[in-house]
């Protein structure tokens, strides 16, 4: 499970590792989600943990039943004995399933297949061509097309038909490699994915994962991470989102097919040890609460600091995001005075434009309301503000 994000602070005088009852493992903390299948789902076993979550579709899938290119795809595969059928999705090879049935070409599909070494990318694949009652040939451990390739390419292929089905973007490397060793492929095009038609919450995803205003974004698939980037590229934002990603917010990818995009251009990714979604959510649900929080002692009070919220001594407390931005920078300094300027940096746009005095001290207000808990922030005269931590503890 690669990840490099630093670890939780720990300021506490008592010099030990403790973690505070909060409600539910991913309470305070914002996820970002930009699946399209089975998205539902996924935010529902995030919220389960107490997350919250923010819906953005990346992509959407288009079937190509009606396509002319895979009807000619299929009439080339029935066009002569089959070798080795690649199959990288479940969706996809039941949607060729299904199409080839609308063609009235199902049963002689199903037998040129059953004569075929079958190769599936994963247990889905595997599970698709099974539910067909076909039997699979091998299956790499990785869930990789990378891993299928070079299974392949350890034989000769000259003179092999193999019939590729494609998952949503062209297979090029894959595809020219096979050909290079001599094989004649036949590229089934099932469908292809597209942009979601309304691009407005994915936009606003990435002005907030830059912002910091969510803790993580999970990926379920490739194009989804591509659309992603391709959207924040159009608006002059792609080198601020892959600098949040290598910063404060997790990119965190269903496995490492979906994180390649993320990983080839240096982020580091959080994945599951196994490529499903509930994974993923628990994949999340361990890592935020033990990288994605600072713990700190003031006045007497135990707090950890979450992305949208702080648990105060085992109660959890959201915050709005003018009085969390001020907590966490007086966290950044705990028992030591920060600045009411320093203090207006953090502010958001809005506040940030009045005056100095009047924001910080409005967002000190709300904070220790906020906070219910006396003590905690202290206001140091004509200097500033500072958490009530204790300095002998090496604060």
């Amino acid at each position: 499970m690669p990840y490099d994000q630093a670890g939780a602070r720990q300021h506490d005088p008592d010099g030990a590792r403790r973690h505070e009852t909060a409600p539910d493992a991913l309470s305070g903390f914002t996820i970002g989600v930009t699946a399209t299948r089975r998205r539902e789902e996924f935010g529902a076993l995030l919220e389960r943990r107490g997350a919250r979550v923010v819906s953005a579709p990346a992509i959407r899938l288009v079937p190509l039943a009606e396509d002319s290119g895979l009807l000619a795809a299929t009439q080339a595969t029935l066009s002569g004995p089959v070798d080795d059928v690649v199959v990288t999705t479940g969706v996809g090879f039941r949607g060729w399933m299904a199409a080839a049935e609308g063609w009235g070409l199902s049963a002689d599909l199903g037998v040129h297949l059953s004569r075929a070494r079958i190769l599936t990318r994963g247990p889905k694949a595997r599970g698709a061509v099974r539910a067909a009652g076909l039997d699979d040939h091998w299956t790499p451990a990785t869930d990789s097309c990378l891993e299928v390739k070079q299974h392949l390419l350890a034989q000769d292929l000259r003179g092999r038909r193999i019939a590729v089905q494609l998952h949503g973007e062209p297979l090029t490397e894959f595809v020219g490699d096979l050909r290079e060793a001599g094989a004649e492929v036949i590229e089934i095009p099932v469908y292809r994915w597209l942009p979601y038609r309304d691009v407005a919450p994915l936009r606003r995803l990435i002005t907030q994962t830059i912002s910091g205003a969510v803790d993580a974004v999970a990926f379920t698939s490739a194009p989804a991470v591509h659309a992603m980037l391709g959207a924040a590229r159009a608006e002059n934002l792609e080198e601020p989102l892959l600098a949040a990603f290598g910063g404060r917010v997790v990119a965190a990818c269903v496995g490492p097919v979906t994180a390649d995009p993320l990983t080839s251009r240096g982020v580091r990714t959080l994945q599951p040890e196994r490529a499903r979604l509930g994974a993923l959510a628990r994949a999340l649900a361990r890592h935020l609460p033990e990288h994605g929080v600072t713990r700190v002692v003031a006045g007497g009070h135990r707090l950890e600091i979450r992305g949208h919220a702080v648990v105060v001594d085992g109660e959890l407390r959201p915050l709005p995001p003018a009085p969390m931005s001020v907590l966490k920078r007086l966290a950044d300094k705990p028992g030591h005075v920060v600045s009411r300027a320093e203090l207006r940096t953090v502010l958001p746009g809005s506040l940030a434009r009045d005056s100095a005095e009047h924001a910080v001290e409005m967002a000190i207000t709300r904070l220790r309301r906020a906070l219910g808990a006396g003590g905690v922030v202290e206001t140091v005269v004509k200097r500033g503000y500072r958490l009530a931590c204790s300095h002998e503890a090496g604060l």
